[in-house]
């Protein structure tokens, strides 16, 4: 008896995306006039790619993003021209909030982002605009950030470049150009930031993973796992690969865990399934739970801020609560961070105090209504209050309107 066993494998673009995740030095090393970003000068994809498979990972992307930008804006009333770029900050027709709002998905998602700066010699605009992170690389001369459009095929002829600020370059266009180079702190790394969730990239694509694997067991409707014993004469080794192609095509779920032996007997036709039987669903969904618990501490964030504890029932307080922690631990920092060089250049070109400028902050959840005065809600809370007091006369809608208020 001759017996042959095939093990059918995971496709191939499963696989390159498994290696894309795991593209792992982040060390820079040149490449021409750049500097890598990451071993194949690809990670800030690999990072894109993983945002785009992993639910929860993405969730706390989009939201940490979207509370990092706040509601919009608000500045003294006398910088006018301030006020202006906070309606309108580019001639691609975006506000500030959405500028910055891209700022702040690509610092958390890569730990790096570009902010393009343009104005004249005469400094009679400013003008905004958020640069693709996976498209800027950072020159070796240290003084330039160089733009290409696809860096898996880099051609040095096809890139622009632009000056770190605070230098500027005339363009093409005439105007002054400028880049501002945002990236997270990490020991060992002086040419590139590192995402804040470095620590947390595996279980990102574990969490992947076992999606994956659900989706492929439904794909497959259910079918247990097991030996294929096929039974038959064969000829040649040709027609043996033949046959197991066949097999595969025919019997072989995606999940990739049915075994098929070929064998030749004399005695009958004794092709049979025999299957492989594991109560191994309890591991798989503790697996998927814990990484998905692991995303969110890597990210320094909460589960009522991501999403995963509606299940059980909707606490406003408890996101309330959590919301006011990241606030103060996470938002206000990165807020900080991304418009310290927006409002120097809001006095260095318009000549205006930009030290005003300032994201209103809205919690996702109201535990006022509106309609409520602020002496009411003071007195809700426990807190000191007086009818009398024409500042806590206003409703708490006008407080909202314009973001939060201290009322302690």
């Amino acid at each position: 008896m001759r017996t042959k066993l095939f093990i059918p494998r995971a496709s191939s673009p499963l696989l390159a995306e498994a290696s894309l995740f795991q593209s792992a030095p982040l060390a820079s090393t040149p490449i021409g006039d750049i500097w890598r970003w990451g071993s194949d000068n690809l990670f800030p994809e690999a990072l894109s790619l993983l945002a785009r498979r992993s639910t929860t990972h993405r969730r706390i992307i989009n939201d940490k993003a979207d509370y990092i930008s706040g509601k919009g804006f608000t500045i003294a009333d006398e910088a006018l021209r301030s006020r202006a770029l906070i309606d309108l900050a580019n001639s691609s027709g975006e506000t500030l909030r959405q500028v910055v709002n891209r700022l702040a998905f690509d610092k958390a998602l890569f730990g790096n982002a570009f902010l393009e700066v343009v104005t004249d010699s005469a400094h009679s605009f400013l003008a905004l605009f958020h640069q693709d992170a996976t498209r800027c690389r950072l020159a070796k001369d240290g003084l330039h950030v160089v733009l290409h459009h696809n860096w898996s095929r880099y051609v040095p002829s096809e890139a622009a470049s632009l000056p770190l600020y605070p230098n500027f370059e005339e363009g093409s266009d005439g105007n002054l150009h400028s880049i501002i180079h945002y990236k997270d702190y990490e020991p060992m790394f002086s040419h590139y930031g590192v995402p804040p969730y470095i620590a947390g990239l595996n279980v990102s694509t574990i969490a992947y993973k076992t999606d994956t694997w659900n989706i492929s067991r439904l794909d497959n409707s259910f079918q247990l796992s097991g030996v294929m014993l096929l039974d038959g004469g064969l000829e040649s080794e040709e027609q043996a690969e033949e046959l197991m192609r066949t097999a595969q095509r025919k019997f072989a779920g995606k999940p990739g865990q049915v075994m098929f032996m070929i064998k030749e007997c004399n005695d009958g036709d004794s092709s049979r399934f025999i299957p492989i039987t594991a109560s191994n669903e309890g591991d798989w969904r503790e697996l998927h739970d814990q990484a998905t618990g692991d995303i969110v501490v890597a990210h320094s964030w909460f589960r009522s801020l991501s999403g995963l504890d509606y299940g059980g029932g909707f606490s406003s307080e408890r996101i309330l609560h959590e919301w006011e922690v990241a606030l103060n631990t996470v938002i206000l920092g990165e807020q900080e961070e991304l418009l310290e060089p927006i409002r120097a250049l809001l006095s260095s070109i318009f000549g205006e105090d930009g030290t005003s400028l300032a994201v209103v902050n809205r919690p996702p959840s109201r535990s006022k209504p509106l309609y409520m005065k602020v002496w009411e809600a003071r007195k809700a809370d426990g807190l000191d209050y007086d009818p009398a007091d024409p500042e806590q006369q206003i409703y708490v809608a006008q407080v909202t309107k314009y973001g939060l208020k201290n009322i302690d």
